[in-house]
């Protein structure tokens, strides 16, 4: 069965790095980063993201300026 408007993943540019991202839930994205398996973020609010504790899934308070930029990439590319 398919996700009603399941998202393609897309690949982002920052810098001359290349991150993959894999959408999951609402707001929430698996992140690969030059190929490997990286981090899974999830959207805090309209401008603040967030990282997900990779053993629990829970978020990780903090600010984390890789996270920030990959979300707001994120939101671009799906405008």
């Amino acid at each position: 069965m398919e996700l009603q408007g399941a998202q393609e993943p897309f690949d982002i540019e920052i810098g001359n790095i290349v991150y993959s991202v894999f959408p999951e839930e609402k707001d929430v994205y698996l992140i690969f980063k030059e190929g490997k398996e990286y981090v899974k973020i999830i959207k805090d609010n309209d401008t603040s993201w967030l990282k997900l504790n990779p053993e629990t899934e829970l978020p990780m308070f903090g600010m984390d300026e890789e996270v920030n930029l990959i979300g707001q990439q994120i939101d671009q590319e799906l405008k």
